[in-house]
């Protein structure tokens, strides 16, 4: 590592250990974490990276966010170009751009199971100018996937959801069932007879499989494919008998009547097909298995740039012009807080890390 990287890690691993402390104690915080740094290293760059970061925190939160954003933000997107999330992103990046000033960039950074973008930004300066697009799987891949580069909730910042997909059950024409009920009882009568194929292991698709298991006490069997493409034509086909899948995979497949669907989690009907009952209303409350979205900061942000960009996001989703787009994308708007985003994570942390466990799910890292 050169002296000026080394530099610039010392300085950002200084700004999060003041920035974890009370604001009037940053100064204080940071000429201590600057003398053990003095003590622990001989390299001059880790004191003079040190002392940096003491003088930009000890200036107060006030200097640091006078004009924010005054420079491009960076949204990294853990996906690979040219999916439905880039989609999204690019969608909230240009709101944020138009409505600052200021350019927010998409940066795809695909990999790992979404690990490899989650890392990087774990590994940026907490100012700000460097978010994630964060979906629901990162509370679950710690359960999934051992050794992980970040600690899920201690390097990370939440500010806001973005969106959420419900999933529908949807199953084969052939099957002698017209709702739900009828399903279950079907099901629980040919244990390990009926295949549900997913868009991959791990993935929310394949633990509404699990939890429907465990909830009801059918034995239905899990087959994963690689996206959810695949999966409806092999049930179209006939080669599986049914899918927990995005409602806007589903749709024009259920309107045509080559699939029969059966319900949709999320608390509402869908505007798209009002005519299937959610989870709740066919008999299986407390099946909640939507997919969702949001957006993340490096832990230490400072909590003005976190408050001003959730309030920012906040406002966009209510425009009526964005939750058209976003309804067209099959994905309904969903507006939360910070710490509202940070509970919904710990529920799903709860929630799909005891199916996981039961289910004993790995992946490989």
């Amino acid at each position: 590592m050169n002296l000026r990287q080394d530099m610039r890690t010392q300085a950002i691993a200084c700004m999060r250990a003041c920035a974890r402390s009370r604001s009037g104690d940053r100064a204080v915080s940071g000429l201590f974490f600057l003398s053990l740094m003095s003590k622990s290293y001989t390299t001059a760059s880790a004191v003079m990276a040190c002392l940096l970061a003491v003088i930009a925190l000890a200036a107060g939160p006030a200097v640091a966010q006078q004009a924010y954003p005054n420079k491009a933000i960076r949204l990294i997107c853990p996906y690979p170009p040219g999916g439905s999330t880039t989609l999204l992103a690019r969608l909230i990046g240009q709101r944020l751009t138009d409505n600052w000033g200021q350019s927010v960039i998409v940066d795809n950074r695909p990999g790992g199971n979404t690990v490899i973008g989650t890392d990087a930004l774990a590994k940026s300066a907490p100012d700000g100018y460097t978010i994630l697009l964060m979906p629901n799987t990162h509370v679950t891949l710690p359960h999934l996937q051992k050794n992980l580069p970040y600690d899920v909730y201690r390097d990370f910042s939440p500010i806001a959801t973005l969106t959420r997909n419900e999933l529908i059950l949807v199953v084969h024409t052939s099957l002698p069932v017209n709702n739900l009920q009828e399903f279950i009882t079907y099901a629980k009568s040919k244990p390990q007879q009926l295949n549900s194929g997913s868009a991959g292991s791990g993935g929310f698709t394949h633990l509404s499989v699990e939890l429907f298991n465990m909830m009801t006490g059918a034995k239905l069997q899990h087959v994963p494919y690689k996206g959810s493409a695949p999966v409806l034509t092999d049930l179209i086909g006939g080669q599986i008998q049914l899918a927990f899948t995005p409602v806007n995979n589903a749709f024009p497949h259920v309107k045509s009547g080559r699939i029969k669907p059966l319900a949709i989690s999320g608390k509402y009907r869908n505007a798209a097909l009002p005519q299937v009952p959610n989870f709740t209303e066919a008999g299986l409350p407390d099946f909640d298995v939507g997919v969702w979205f949001g957006v993340t900061a490096p832990a230490g942000t400072p909590r003005a740039i976190i408050d001003k960009m959730s309030a920012e996001i906040r406002k966009m989703l209510t425009a009526p012009e964005i939750k058209e787009k976003l309804t067209g994308q099959g994905m309904d708007p969903y507006i939360s807080t910070p710490e509202q985003m940070l509970e919904q994570m710990k529920a799903d942390d709860r929630r799909f890390g005891a199916v996981i466990k039961a289910a004993n799910i790995k992946l490989e890292n």
